[in-house]
């Protein structure tokens, strides 16, 4: 009585130390952070290219454009709807800039322009007010008030006649001019209308670039009214709420379709609801565990890490079913699990191994999968040890276990007949891996996109109509401060405007076009002819031309007032969409013990588009900057990126299988046993990673990730063959238990592989195929008779 009073009472405290973590972990949820900032993925020492690359995918330019097309009407509605949606989208303060190529959006712009003309424009420089080049202005003016442009032309003339605005309009529009029809920008065959929009809430924002989105879509729905035309939306922002949303539908499906089939499948096999609902703690409660681990150790959770880490953990709900299926009605929970503990323990001992190769990643965000991963598995197994037996009905038993253990039993009697055709499908596997052509590993990040190929071609169609920047050149410049980084700017942007007219590059962007340095400021105030010297120059330039009298005193007058304005700052551009393009281009960087050495100080950012001469540029910007400059290939740098984090992953993954080696012979201390146990797992392996390569081409870090889950999953199934088992009944029900813990695994991961998103594809395809041969070979190539 006494002992079963204390057994009672130890179980009721195993349910409330149970009941109080799980309200722990609650709290600790509730008050965790769900990130998306792509420095998760950052090292944790990086290159001075790789914290650049991570910045301008969070905060760069281009990550806050969204590109818009708008077609399947007739070009006139079209037009219409582009200016009704651009005027409504200008008014919401989701948007710094909104441009289809109407003059109404760019008018507090061009106001600034306009007073500032003489400290702006790249063409002030002495010589620029002699008489033969006013005369030339002159005589071009006369030409142009003809054009389309000629109703500007005779607003701004008296004040302008140099074309100060007109030339800088021209330059900060760059080399790229879309097409223009019915006053908007039109696509090169003149069947979309088309939009850039800039949002102000940062790249990495996807909430905000979501809610901006859901902002267009509304407007435009007005905006079109009864015409038939259809928004097309692309840009970073998009694809980063459209892989999103893509991943978390697919996710969400294909868990509730694993979820409704693994509970029909234990429904069929426990004929128990309770018990049922007793098999999903393990795994709740440990994930719970991971979420809230990752949260007390890193501060936030990313929201990658939470998605493959639930996916990870999916191996706990084999415990429950080890537990519930190997009960008999005579034996008490108890004793089973002190019967299968051992061998229950050191398979999570062994995924523990493969998973903490993880936690040394100089990459924070698989540190946090491995984490996740350790302290998830651990509560689930906890929960199965110490929680289901006090809450498990009593006499239980799983009687579908005893009436399929004839037909399981007889094909495993006849599985080791399959050995040699396993060692030679293992042997032929291993010879294609060897052999196969080219690397067995991606090095190409972009091979991971969840992006379409339509999705991408539209995004080259738009970019390239509206000239919008490449995301894949970028010059960057490292200075001291402010003044310095404008200056390098300037003295590149010049170089670059000599290459641009030899056709090596489209086009540029630079801070210094918007914000010219103060050197350069003052340099152009000097430049500025004294006012008798400019009335005299400008009387001999309108010699002969049919210009009225006294026409451009404004001129004379602006030009004096310019001599002695004040010098332009950051300030001044505040009201703009100068401002943000200027803030986007012009970083300046906080110095910080984590990060590079090229930390601190300021950066600026000169992004490139149509690059034809990659040498041209890099060999240009050395003789002008040296080191202070470099030009980065931002694909080329993502994709090393890419390449370090997956080379660290299979290096850390390496020792992890190091470690299970280790950890089994300590445990088993015998050579036969330690192969018995391996030998399937690495069968299982090989061949799979030659299926996958061979379907995929070459395999992702997902893969990897897949891999290391059929080890973690495999090794319990070997290790539960190799057991001695105390009688005949014990070893069928032992054998009838892995076989439907691979069912539900299969269930659940096997699903993934309908996915169109290359995470979950390339998780479940490999995790789906490796547990059913871990399974397969374990039972053809252990031996153990039933003592």
């Amino acid at each position: 009585m006494i002992t079963g009073n204390s057994a009672a009472l130890k179980s009721r405290r195993a349910v409330g130390a149970w009941l109080s973590f799980v309200i722990a972990c609650g709290v600790i949820i509730s008050r965790t952070e769900i990130s998306t900032d792509l420095s998760a993925f950052l090292p944790r020492l990086p290159s001075p290219a790789q914290q650049i690359l991570v910045e301008q995918l969070r905060d760069g330019v281009v990550s806050r454009l969204i590109l818009m097309g708008i077609e399947g009407a007739a070009p006139e509605a079209l037009a219409q709807t582009s200016k009704r949606l651009a005027a409504q989208l200008r008014k919401q303060a989701s948007f710094a800039s909104v441009n289809n190529g109407e003059d109404a959006g760019s008018e507090k712009d061009r106001d600034f322009l306009w007073r500032n003309r003489y400290l702006l424009s790249p063409a002030v420089a002495p010589g620029h007010f002699t008489a033969p080049a006013l005369r030339e202005a002159l005589e071009e003016n006369l030409q142009l008030l003809g054009s389309p442009a000629g109703a500007l032309l005779q607003r701004i003339l008296p004040n302008d006649p140099s074309g100060e605005l007109l030339r800088m309009i021209s330059e900060f529009e760059g080399q790229a001019k879309p097409s223009m029809q019915h006053e908007v920008w039109f696509s090169r065959d003149g069947k979309r209308a088309l939009l850039v929009a800039q949002t102000k809430a940062a790249g990495y924002d996807i909430d905000a670039q979501e809610r901006a989105m859901a902002l267009i879509r509304s407007h435009f729905a007005e905006a079109a009214g009864a015409s038939k035309g259809r928004l097309l939306m692309t840009g970073p922002g998009v694809f980063s709420v459209s892989t999103r949303e893509r991943i978390k539908n697919d996710a969400t499906r294909f868990s509730l379709i694993a979820t409704a089939l693994i509970a029909a499948l234990l429904l069929a096999l426990y004929r128990s609801p309770r018990v049922l609902g007793l098999s999903l703690l393990p795994v709740g409660s440990g994930a719970l565990a991971g979420i809230a681990a990752v949260s007390l150790g890193f501060g936030s959770v990313h929201g990658i890490t939470l998605g493959f880490g639930v996916t990870l953990i999916g191996e706990g709900v084999d415990y429950a079913i080890y537990l519930f299926t190997q009960m008999t009605s005579t034996t008490a929970p108890k004793n089973t699990l002190d019967r299968i503990w051992p061998t229950l323990r050191l398979g999570v001992l062994t995924s523990i191994c493969g998973f903490s190769a993880m936690l040394f990643s100089g990459f924070p965000g698989l540190a946090q999968l491995g984490l996740f991963s350790i302290v998830g598995l651990l509560v689930a197994v906890t929960v199965t040890r110490w929680v289901l037996p006090a809450l498990v009905p009593a006499g239980f038993t799983t009687r579908a276990a005893a009436a399929a253990a004839p037909v399981v039993m007889a094909a495993v009697r006849r599985a080791p007949g399959l050995r040699y055709p396993v060692l030679l499908a293992a042997a032929l596997a291993a010879l294609f891996l060897f052999v196969r052509p080219g690397p067995l590993w991606s090095d190409d990040l972009s091979s991971l996109s969840p992006v379409s190929a339509n999705d991408q071609l539209l995004d080259q169609q738009l970019r390239g109509d509206v000239g919008a920047p490449d995301v894949r050149y970028l010059i960057v410049i490292n200075a001291k401060d402010q003044e310095a980084a404008l200056q390098a700017s300037e003295a590149i942007g010049a170089r670059l405007r000599q290459l641009g007219e030899r056709n090596v590059l489209a086009g540029f962007e630079s801070p210094a076009t918007y914000l010219p340095s103060r050197e350069m400021q003052r340099i152009r105030q000097s430049a500025l002819p004294a006012p008798p010297t400019l009335q005299e120059n400008l009387q001999q330039a309108l010699s002969g031309l049919s210009f009225r009298p006294k026409l451009f005193e404004p001129f004379l007058a602006d030009v004096a007032t310019a001599q002695s304005q004040p010098l332009l700052d950051r300030a001044n551009l505040q009201g703009t969409s100068l401002a943000l393009k200027l803030d986007s281009l012009l970083i300046k960087r906080a110095a910080s013990g984590t990060q590079s050495q090229g930390s601190g100080g300021w950066a600026a950012m000169l992004p490139l588009r149509g690059v034809s001469d990659v040498d041209a540029i890099k060999q240009a910007i050395a003789k002008v900057a040296g080191d202070q400059a470099v030009l980065l290939d931002l694909k080329r740098e993502s994709d090393e990126l890419y390449q370090s984090y997956r080379r660290e992953a299979l290096t850390y993954s390496l020792l992890g299988v190091l470690a299970i080696v280790a950890l089994l012979f300590a445990s088993l201390r015998s050579p036969r046993r330690m192969f018995n146990v391996l030998a399937p797992l690495a069968a299982a392996v090989v061949i799979t990673t030659a299926v996958v390569a061979f379907a995929a081409g070459r395999l992702s870090i997902f893969h990897l990730v897949g891999l290391l889950l059929v080890v973690a999953v495999g090794s319990n199934y070997s290790l539960f063959f190799d057991r001695q088992a105390a009688s005949t009944e014990e070893r069928e029900r032992t054998i009838v238990s892995l076989l439907f813990a691979n069912i539900s695994t299969v269930i659940g991961f096997g699903l993934l592989t309908f996915s169109q998103v290359p995470i979950l594809n390339a998780i479940g395809s490999t995790v789906g195929l490796g547990a059913i041969l871990s399974l397969l070979f374990s039972a053809v190539l252990i031996r153990r008779d039933t003592a």
